[in-house]
């Protein structure tokens, strides 16, 4: 990395218990077991204030796993390729797919995800794992592994909004207690009220910049910037650049709270 140029600064934001935003300039690499040839970072975890794990890494032409992520009991996991010229092997129990940019696997509970680099490019993931809360009816069918590539999955109006698009990475039905989605503004777009909700979010911006309202106070976020937004934190976004601003993020659904 070497000698720093000018003044040490970095854009991170940090409220304990409210919400993060985590800027890459402040970003260090975690050795991850089972994870080799691979520059991964944590963004979010139970010591934060998560319920969650998510990381962004670089997987190398030579990079792959050495075990299972998230193969543990009750964990679920999902993969998703941010960008990169290269190919993915990604694999959870009897379902092996190569994924490219904009592609995604979701595990379902204690199976785990093996991913090994094609060798023809280096790709950037985000990595994703949570445990999974049952559903309380046990007629209903457990979650299943699911791939696909947001590339293919038409985009809806938000909110009857249509400066606003939403697509849904994973089935809605009650089997699955969580959603990935990417949600995007284009110049002029906004959310259409200030949300306070019980779902927890992480969002990973990756095209454009904008503003987000986070418990009190207007943030000016851009691509690369990293959100984690705790329960019933206040939130809202305008996105404020010339181009599109997209992010994909983490939504808890389908579920009771417990008491």
């Amino acid at each position: 990395m070497g000698y720093p140029k000018g003044l040490l600064k970095n854009r991170s934001v940090l409220e304990p218990g409210k919400y993060a935003v985590i800027s890459p300039e402040g970003r260090v690499i975690n050795v991850i077991p089972g994870i080799r040839d691979c520059q991964m970072t944590i963004l979010a975890s139970p010591k934060l204030g998560a319920s969650f794990v998510q990381m962004i890494g670089t997987v190398s032409t030579t990079g792959e796993t050495t075990m299972a992520y998230g193969a543990e009991e009750g964990l679920e996991t999902l993969l998703f390729v941010l960008d990169g010229m290269g190919g993915l092997e990604v694999k959870s129990g009897d379902t092996t797919e190569t994924l490219t940019a904009g592609g995604y696997i979701y595990s379902p509970p204690g199976a785990g995800i093996h991913f090994k680099s094609k060798g023809d490019g280096e790709v950037r993931i985000l990595l994703y794992k949570q445990r999974f809360t049952p559903h309380p009816d046990p007629e209903v069918k457990l979650p299943w592994t699911v791939t696909g590539n947001i590339h293919r999955i038409n985009e809806s109006n938000y909110d009857d909004m249509e400066n606003v698009l939403v697509r849904d990475l994973l089935p809605t039905g009650e089997s699955f207690d969580m959603n990935f989605h990417t949600l995007a503004f284009l110049p002029g777009g906004c959310h259409p009220f200030v949300e306070t909700h019980v779902q927890e979010h992480g969002a990973y911006i990756y095209t454009g910049q904008g503003l987000y309202l986070l418990d009190e106070t207007w943030i000016p976020v851009q691509a690369e910037d990293f959100i984690w937004f705790a329960p019933f934190c206040k939130q809202a976004c305008y996105g404020t650049g010339l181009d599109r601003m997209e992010y994909i993020y983490s939504k808890d659904c389908n579920r009771d709270e417990s008491l």
